[in-house]
């Protein structure tokens, strides 16, 4: 696709805006659609990619995972998780996945982590997020060719995990978060946007029987992407990063060769809902957006304009399950539901985990509609476990 970039002086900073409004404010969006996958409403965010669930066991469950056990994909869910691995582990992954292929060729997500077991209460981890939005041919105002080039974004994590008890755990990450537009420069002295953010979550767990079937029910919690708002360049705009709530809770069954597990999780954008502006541009409904992060964030689970029924539209629901044989061959399935005023994005999944020795191969399918951007979406992944003691 082209841009066109007023390259003129004084239009300099117009040209700022409009290419910062295109991407940010419209949340990176391509017809409508945003980097997430989901329909635009009135909550703007900057870096939309932080929402997407990179790895490919949460996506075939519908992208549920919060309470879910861990594994080396843990830290870019609920970190806290990986505080109930054995002692000693030590492990890495890869997840890639091609991107909104219904709309535009290039895009991909991919996602490089890895952890280490400390000892018994401490455990460390990294995570690199790397989303590519594709070659973009850049011109200017008198459409003359200016390159192209390859806008891109990207977040790196360090986290931190801390059992307190047999069945609760802490945990939480530290990101630094590029988000490249401009993709190399086709205008100058514009700067990529840069934010630092941080995620904190937890994790319980309790053995019970049901049936006499012994079974864990486990609750999580996470709060991420909580941070500096995202400056582009010079520009004296700024933009909320995609501070998400998540809670969830999951059940797994079974002993032996054979065990279930059931994930749900609800979660929800702590961004400003946009208010309703009367023809003079004053606020006729709603809040003023223009606010600090810590009044942003708290502020959003009561400004929108329709009340506590527009409230309940913008939490979105995750449904997934899990068969497990001989904690070799997984079979998931999961369906995702979001409000069609708000992110408008449902859909059913399916998935694939296959495990020897130690090494893990997983596979998801999401199964959209003939009008969803995200329809016959595939993400794999390979994982490797290093603790000798397997």
């Amino acid at each position: 696709m082209k841009i066109n970039l007023l390259l003129k002086p004084i239009k300099y900073w117009l040209a700022i805006i409009l290419l910062v409004s295109h991407y940010s404010i419209a949340a990176q969006s391509i017809g409508g659609i945003q980097t997430d996958a989901s329909r635009l409403s009135n909550i703007y965010t900057a870096v939309p990619f932080l929402l997407i669930t990179p790895q490919p066991r949460s996506a075939a469950m519908g992208n549920a995972g919060v309470a879910l056990d861990a594994d080396a994909n843990a830290s870019t869910i609920n970190t806290s998780a990986l505080a109930f691995l054995p002692e000693g582990d030590t492990g890495a992954s890869f997840s890639y996945s091609p991107w909104l292929r219904q709309l535009a060729s290039g895009m991909s997500i991919s996602l490089l982590t890895g952890y280490y077991r400390l000892n018994e209460r401490n455990t460390v981890s990294a995570s690199l997020r790397y989303f590519s939005i594709g070659n973009v041919n850049f011109s200017d105002d008198n459409f003359q060719d200016l390159g192209v080039y390859n806008p891109s974004e990207f977040a790196f994590d360090i986290g931190y995990a801390l059992k307190l008890g047999p069945g609760f755990a802490l945990g939480g990450n530290l990101r630094y978060i590029s988000s490249n537009l401009i993709g190399g420069g086709a205008v100058n002295n514009v700067r990529a946007g840069k934010a630092v953010a941080v995620d904190v979550s937890a994790l319980e767990k309790s053995e019970l029987q049901l049936g006499g079937t012994p079974a864990i029910l486990s609750f999580g919690i996470s709060l991420s992407n909580v941070g500096t708002k995202m400056i582009y360049g010079n520009s004296l705009k700024s933009y909320f990063l995609p501070a998400n709530f998540k809670l969830g809770s999951s059940l797994k069954m079974g002993e032996g060769t054979t065990k279930v597990s059931f994930a749900l999780d609800f979660n929800k954008l702590m961004a400003p809902t946009q208010p309703i502006y009367d023809a003079d541009g004053n606020i006729a409904k709603g809040k003023d957006p223009d606010r600090s992060v810590p009044a942003g964030i708290f502020g959003s689970f009561s400004d929108a304009p329709g009340g506590f029924r527009e409230e309940l539209q913008e939490v979105g629901v995750s449904a997934g399950a899990e068969v497990s044989f001989k904690d070799a061959l997984h079979l998931r399935s999961g369906y995702l539901y979001q409000n069609p005023q708000k992110a408008d994005n449902s859909y059913f999944t399916l998935g694939l985990g296959v495990r020897y020795s130690r090494w893990a191969f997983d596979f998801s399918y999401l199964m959209g509609s003939g009008q969803s951007p995200l329809r016959n979406t595939l993400r794999f992944g390979v994982q490797a476990n290093f603790n000798k003691r397997r």
